[in-house]
């Protein structure tokens, strides 16, 4: 089994910094890809940013220039540093994982955080 775990959210004020951590634990072999989504009330999920097991990194438009994405896979960790925080920013995020299980052949398997819940205030 493979969990993911989620840390690092709260309220913050308008052009603030929060830096979202996400954590996997279980039977990894090896992590091919590590994204953040996010959800805002009534919104469907949608992409914020993502970094491949080779270094590249891809960002929403909203939020280029503002986040970043980076890991340690020592720790089997993704971080999403957040400034210049905007009260649409507001969302839960989620973290997304596509993992290769130990023992369980080469297939991927995609793994969601429970979420971590950001509120920007003016």
């Amino acid at each position: 089994q493979v969990q993911l775990v989620e840390s690092g959210g709260g309220l913050v004020q308008a052009g603030g910094s929060l830096r979202l951590s996400c954590e996997a634990s279980g039977s990894i072999y090896r992590i091919n890809y590590m994204g953040w989504y996010r959800q805002a009330p009534g919104k469907p999920r949608e992409f914020v940013a993502s970094m491949t097991s080779d270094g590249n990194q891809r960002y929403a438009d909203s939020v280029k220039g503002r986040f970043t994405i980076s890991r340690d896979n020592a720790k089997n960790t993704v971080y999403l540093q957040m400034n210049s925080l905007e009260l649409e920013d507001t969302a839960v995020y989620f973290c997304n994982m596509q993992i290769v299980r130990l023992g369980a052949g080469l297939n991927s398997w995609s793994h969601w955080g429970q979420g971590t819940q950001v509120t920007v205030s003016s």
